[in-house]
């Protein structure tokens, strides 16, 4: 069975296409016309051996709000498409990630209901041409419309190139084993998830 699904959003302000493989190599061929952000989405497609393909039009004269929002909600609705029913995953995922100074833990529940919990502890506005408060949604927006539970926290660190870094890479680690293939059965006590 192929894990590979194809993406697309379309609206005023954003015009997305793409390709998501869970059964990848970690291959990524990102252009958001944000760099900070194509690096994290790079990251997170190689360490989560994702291939992971974006080509994003976004209306960045205005700001990277909506470019960095609705690449998480692609992603996201990807995921969950490719997901189904969460047979045959092992359904929980975690991992640490260091860079350098910054360490991040990030811990995933593919449950089928959404919840974030994101703490970061970036200090800068700006990171690259990326606000840092929106990083913070991206993985907001990602857990909802994944229906994932996601747990990020950056445990330390000074530098906020670093600890964002960590935590994508971090989630990447926690998604890669989440959706590992496993039997048929749905892992809960109920027999259903969502």
């Amino acid at each position: 069975m192929t894990r590979s699904i194809k993406i697309s959003r379309d609206t005023a302000e954003v015009q997305i296409t793409g390709n998501l493989d869970l059964d990848g190599t970690g291959t990524a061929e990102i252009s958001t016309g944000l760099g900070f952000l194509d690096h994290m989405l790079t990251a997170l497609a190689r360490h989560s051996g994702f291939d992971l393909r974006l080509d994003v039009r976004g209306d960045i004269a205005v700001d990277d709000h909506h470019t960095v929002e609705d690449c998480a909600i692609v992603i996201g609705r990807a995921l969950d498409k490719l997901l189904g029913d969460r047979s045959g995953i092992d359904r929980f995922g975690s991992a640490f990630a260091p860079l350098d100074e910054s360490l991040a833990r990030a811990v995933v529940d593919c449950s089928g209901r959404g919840w974030p919990e994101i703490h970061l502890l970036l200090e800068r506005e700006m990171i690259g041409d990326v606000a840092a408060e929106n990083l913070t949604h991206f993985f907001r927006s990602l857990a909802l419309e994944g229906r994932m539970a996601l747990h990020i926290d950056v445990l330390r660190g000074d530098n906020d190139h670093h600890k964002a870094e960590a935590a994508f890479k971090a989630t990447a680690l926690a998604l890669r084993r989440a959706v590992a293939p496993n039997d048929d059965r749905i892992r809960s006590t109920k027999e259903v998830l969502g």
